[in-house]
C-alpha cells in the first residue's frame, strides 16, 4: 500500500524503493523543491512556486504516475489563481523577516486574523468595500482577533494598513515567470476608521522629574534609558537596541540604525551634556565596545534589554514617583515632550533631532502647545497690537 509522509519540513508520497517522491521547501529561496529517484539516482528539480497544498498534489500526481516530472503541465499554461493564504505566505517569508522582532509578530498575528475572517482561499483581487466595512464591525465587536476584546479605531487603523501595504506590494512584485501577483490593489482608496479625540499624552515637567529622581532607586539601565529619551526624543525601541559601535562619546553623537526605527530612516544626531552624562554612566556599568548591547539584559549580557522589561520598569518608575495611573503615558509621552519642548524651532532641524521624516507627523501626532504657552502667544500679540500704527 502506498504511504504519505507528513512534517512541517517536508511532506513525502508513494512507497519506498518504488515510486517515493518528495516536496520541501528551499531554504533560500523558499520555493518547493520536488525529489524523486531514477534509475538509482536522485533527481531533485524546483516547483517555482511557494504553494503548499500544489506542491503536495503535485507530489501525489507524480507518486501515482499522473504527470511526468516536470509536474507543470504544458509550457505557456495559466497558473493557478493566487490565494489570500498563498500571498501571505510570501509576503510573511519575503517582507516580515525585514522588520523588527515586534513588527514580525503583529505581521503574523494580524495575516492569521485575515485568514480567518475571510478565508485562505479567498482570492485577493475580490477584496471590496463590503469585506472591508465586515471586517471592521468584527473587530470593534470584539469578535476577530486573539484576545476577544473590541478593538478600539487606531487599532483597526493598524491592521488595516497592514492589509494595504500586502495587496500594495502585491500590486508591484512578480512571480518567476514575471507576472504580477496582483494586478492591481481592490482595496486602494478606501478610508480607515481614525479616533475623533487620539489620547496623545505629552509628558510634564514636573512628571519627568518625579521619574527622574524615582530611577535612583531602580536599576541604572532604567535612569540611562530615561535620560536618552527624554534627551534625544527617540523612541524606546531604537534606545533600548542601542549598542556601543553606535556611539561616539568623543564626537558626542548617536548612530540610529533604520532596523530600529520605526520608519527605517537611519541618521546621527548630536547629543546633550546630560546624554553624555548618562552614557558615561552607563560606561562605567557596563564597559564595551563594538557591538555589545549599551543596555544589556540582565540575564544575558550578550542581549538588549527587552520591550516587556522597559515597559514595567516604566510601570514601578510610576509608582515609587507617586504618579497616578494615566492612560497613554509611557515611553512615547517623552517623545511627545521633546517636540513641544523644541516647538520654537524649525521644524527640519525638529525632525532632524528626533528621527521624523514628515514635518507633517510631529504636526498632527507629537506637538501640543500647553497653556502657558498659549497665553504667551496671547500676550505677545496683545503687545504688537498696542503699538501705535
Amino acid at each position: 500500500m502506498a504511504r504519505t509522509r507528513r512534517s512541517r519540513r517536508s511532506y513525502g508520497a508513494g512507497e519506498w524503493g518504488r515510486n517515493r517522491v518528495r516536496v520541501f521547501p528551499d531554504p533560500k529561496t523558499g520555493l518547493f523543491q520536488v525529489e524523486w529517484r531514477e534509475n538509482g539516482r536522485r533527481l531533485t528539480r524546483s516547483l517555482g512556486h511557494r504553494d503548499w497544498a500544489r506542491a503536495k498534489r503535485q507530489a501525489d500526481e507524480l507518486a501515482a504516475g499522473f504527470v511526468g516530472p516536470d509536474l507543470n503541465g504544458k509550457a505557456g499554461a495559466e497558473p493557478e489563481p493566487l490565494t489570500l493564504k498563498t500571498l501571505f505566505d510570501i509576503y510573511g517569508e519575503e517582507v516580515t523577516p525585514t522588520k523588527a522582532e515586534a513588527s514580525q509578530k503583529y505581521d503574523r498575528a494580524t495575516m492569521s486574523m485575515f485568514l480567518k475572517l475571510f478565508g485562505g482561499n479567498r482570492r485577493p483581487g475580490t477584496l471590496s468595500q463590503r469585506d472591508w466595512d465586515r471586517f471592521i464591525r468584527a473587530r470593534r465587536a470584539g469578535e476577530a482577533g486573539r484576545s476577544g476584546r473590541p478593538a478600539a479605531n487606531r487599532t483597526i487603523q493598524q491592521d488595516l494598513k497592514l492589509l494595504l501595504a500586502i495587496l500594495n506590494w502585491a500590486a508591484k512584485s512578480r512571480d518567476e515567470e514575471g507576472r504580477l501577483l496582483l494586478e492591481s490593489n481592490p482595496l486602494t482608496g478606501l478610508k480607515t476608521p481614525a479616533e475623533k479625540n487620539p489620547t496623545q499624552v505629552v509628558l510634564t515637567g514636573r512628571e519627568y522629574e518625579a521619574l527622574l529622581k524615582a530611577s535612583l532607586a531602580m536599576d541604572w539601565r532604567f535612569r540611562v534609558a530615561l535620560l536618552i529619551a527624554h534627551e534625544t526624543g527617540h523612541r524606546i525601541g531604537a534606545i533600548r537596541q542601542l549598542r556601543w559601535s553606535d556611539i561616539d562619546v568623543e564626537a558626542g553623537v548617536i548612530r540610529w540604525r533604520g532596523e530600529h526605527e520605526k520608519t527605517g530612516y537611519e541618521h546621527r544626531t548630536p547629543v546633550t551634556a546630560e546624554a553624555l552624562a548618562a552614557l558615561e554612566e552607563a560606561r562605567r556599568r557596563n564597559p564595551g565596545i563594538g557591538d555589545i548591547p549599551l543596555l544589556p539584559a540582565p540575564k544575558d549580557p550578550s542581549a538588549c534589554v527587552s520591550r516587556s522589561l522597559v515597559r514595567d520598569w516604566w510601570t514601578r518608575a510610576e509608582v515609587l514617583a507617586g504618579l497616578a495611573p494615566k492612560r497613554g503615558r509611557g515611553w512615547h509621552s517623552l517623545r511627545r515632550k521633546f517636540a513641544s519642548d523644541l516647538m520654537d524651532q524649525p521644524l527640519k532641524v525638529l525632525c532632524e533631532l528626533g528621527g521624523w521624516k514628515t514635518a507633517q507627523t510631529v504636526l498632527q501626532c507629537y506637538q501640543r502647545a500647553d497653556e502657558d504657552r498659549l497665553r504667551k502667544a496671547l500676550e505677545d500679540r496683545r503687545r504688537v497690537s498696542s503699538y501705535p500704527n
